[in-house]
């Protein structure tokens, strides 16, 4: 539906840069998108170092338990 969208504000455009500017406008994020952070997590997402290594130690207690069934 973007391509069809695109050709066609593409065969209305005067020159290259309304083109450019139109692509521009036609895949930027909408308005009330917020912007995330470099990596792409939203706020609140995040793990300190102790929260993880509790996790980690977890897993291994997890899998030490799991293990030693076998």
């Amino acid at each position: 539906m973007l391509n069809a969208a695109e050709a066609s504000m593409d065969a209305a455009a005067e020159d290259d840069a309304e083109r450019r500017r139109n692509k521009a406008k036609l895949y930027a994020p909408p308005k009330g998108e917020r912007s995330r952070d470099r990596r792409g997590r939203p706020p609140g997402m995040r793990m300190d170092r102790a929260s993880a290594q509790a996790l980690a130690a977890q897993f291994a207690a997890e899998d030490a338990r799991l293990g030693a069934g076998s």
